[in-house]
C-alpha cells in the first residue's frame, strides 16, 4: 500500500553513515537442480528487450527481479541504473528501500516471537505494553496481535500526523515507543478519536502502517532488543542476508541505489529518508537478499540447510486468517477480494500472495501463487513509474520455467 508522504522541498545531502555488509557478487543467472541453467538462460533471452522497452515507456531509472520457481531461485536480474548521473548499474545486489514488504520481516520475527513463549497472538496487546491502547469506542474490547497483523484492529492512520513521521538527511525521529504512546492514549501529543474506528476491533480490515509499528514495538518490548538486532539475530544472519538493514545509520552509500519520483514528464531525485514507525516499512534490502528471505517462507522456514522458523509457525503466519465463520464485514469470501495472513497479504482476488510495497521513490513487489510453485520479486526505484506489464511478462516466464 501506497504510504501518503508530503516532501516540499527535494534537496540533495551528503550523509556520512555505518556499512551494512558486503559479500561475492553471485552470477545473475541461477541454476535449479531440476532445470539446467543454460535452458532457462535461453528462454529469458526475449525479456531483457521487453523490460528495456517498459522501462523507457514508464521513465524507470532502475530496476531489480527474480523469478523462484518450485522454491529454488531460477533467474534475477538488475537493468538500468542505481545512480542515474554517475551510470552505476542496478543490480541484484543493489540494496533499496523495499517500502511495505518490511512488514513480512515484522510479521517473521513476530512469529518467532510467539515461537519462543514470548507472545500469543490472541493476547490482549496490553499485557506487553507500557502504556495502554484502547478503542474508546469500544473501551471494553480488547486488541490482539492477530489483529494488528491482519489489519483488522481498528486502529487507523491519521496521515495528518502520520505524514510528519518521515524524517530526511541527518533529522533524528522521534522514538518508536514514545511516538506511539502519543498516539494511543488519551493525554498523547497526538491522540485523536480518529486514531480509531469506529468499528469493533477483529470485525473490519482497514490497512494501518501505524498498527504495524505497535506490532514492532511489542516484539522489541518482550526480547529487550532493537527490531533491527532480533532481525539480525534470527534473519539477516542467519540467511547471510549481508546487504540487508533496518536503519538507515548502516546503509552503505556506495551499493545502494538513488530514489527518484516520475512526476507527469519530470524525475526528481528523492533524498533517503527514515521513518519513526520503521516496523511498517524500514527495511532495506537486495533483490538477491530478499529471494533467500521469501524462498525461507514459501518453504516452511528452510532456505538450503538453514532453518528461520519452525514448519508450524510458519503454516500459521501464512495461512489464510479470514473463515467464513470469522471474517471481517467487509471481507466476501464468496468473490474473493482480500484474506491476510500474519502481515502476509493477497493480491489481484487471491491469486497471489506475499506483500507489495509502494513508498515515495520506490515501488516493490514479492508475491507467488498460491500453491508456492512460482514467486516474482520486482524492485524499481522510480515512484510513480508502473511496473505492472514487467510483473506479468516476468511472471509468464515463471510459469514456463516451471513446465520445462
Amino acid at each position: 500500500m501506497k504510504k501518503i508522504i508530503r516532501v516540499n522541498v527535494i534537496c540533495f545531502f551528503s550523509l556520512i553513515l555505518l556499512s551494512c555488509f558486503s559479500k561475492k557478487t553471485k552470477k545473475e543467472y541461477v541454476s535449479s537442480s531440476k532445470v539446467e541453467s543454460s535452458e532457462i538462460q535461453n528462454l529469458m533471452k526475449p525479456i531483457d528487450s521487453f523490460i528495456s522497452m517498459r522501462m523507457k515507456e514508464s521513465g524507470i531509472v532502475g530496476l531489480g527481479a527474480a523469478i523462484i520457481v518450485n522454491k529454488e531461485l531460477v533467474w534475477m536480474k538488475g537493468y538500468g541504473h542505481a545512480d542515474k548521473e554517475k551510470k552505476t548499474p542496478f543490480t541484484s545486489k543493489t540494496a533499496m528501500s523495499i517500502a511495505s514488504i518490511s512488514k513480512t520481516f515484522t510479521g517473521a520475527l513476530l512469529m518467532s516471537a510467539v515461537e519462543s513463549g514470548l507472545l500469543s497472538l490472541d493476547a490482549d496487546i496490553n499485557t506487553y505494553l507500557p502504556f495502554k491502547v484502547t478503542n474508546p469506542y469500544f473501551p471494553k474490547e480488547k486488541i490482539t496481535l492477530r489483529q494488528l497483523a491482519t489489519h483488522t484492529s481498528s486502529l487507523v492512520d491519521d496521515y495528518e500526523v502520520y505524514d510528519k513521521t518521515y524524517h530526511y538527511g541527518n533529522a533524528k525521529p522521534e522514538d518508536l515507543g514514545d511516538f506511539l504512546a502519543n498516539y494511543f492514549t488519551p493525554n498523547g501529543e497526538h491522540y485523536s478519536k480518529k486514531n480509531f474506528m469506529n468499528k469493533k476491533p477483529g470485525t473490519y480490515r482497514d490497512y494501518s502502517n501505524i498498527a504495524a509499528g505497535l506490532a514492532g514495538y511489542i516484539i522489541e518490548s518482550v526480547t529487550g532488543q532493537k527490531l533491527w538486532e532480533y532481525a539480525g539475530e534470527k534473519i539477516f544472519k542467519r540467511l547471510k542476508m549481508l546487504e540487508t538493514c533496518w536503519s538507515l545509520a548502516e546503509v552503505d552509500l556506495d551499493k545502494h541505489s538513488k530514489q527518484y519520483e516520475k512526476i507527469g514528464d519530470s524525475l526528481e531525485i528523492i533524498p533517503l529518508y527514515s521513518l519513526v514507525t520503521y516496523p511498517d516499512g524500514g527495511v532495506h534490502t537486495s533483490v538477491s537478499d530478499l529471494s533467500s528471505f521469501f524462498i525461507a517462507l514459501l518453504n516452511q522456514g528452510l532456505y538450503q540447510d538453514t532453518r528461520i522458523l519452525k514448519k508450524e509457525t510458519v503454516d500459521e503466519m501464512l495461512k489464510f486468517q479470514f473463515t467464513e465463520a470469522s471474517r471481517p464485514e467487509n471481507i466476501n469470501l464468496k468473490e474473493p477480494n482480500k484474506n491476510s495472513g500474519i502481515f502476509w497479504s493477497t493480491k489481484r482476488d487471491v491469486t497471489l500472495i506475499g506483500h507489495g510495497g509502494s513508498d515515495y521513490g520506490v515501488s516493490t513487489d514479492m508475491f507467488c501463487n498460491l500453491s508456492k510453485e512460482v514467486g516474482v520479486i520486482l524492485f524499481s526505484n522510480t515512484g510513480g513509474a508502473n511496473t505492472r506489464a514487467i510483473f506479468d511478462e516476468l511472471w509468464k516466464y515463471g510459469i514456463q520455467i516451471k513446465d520445462l
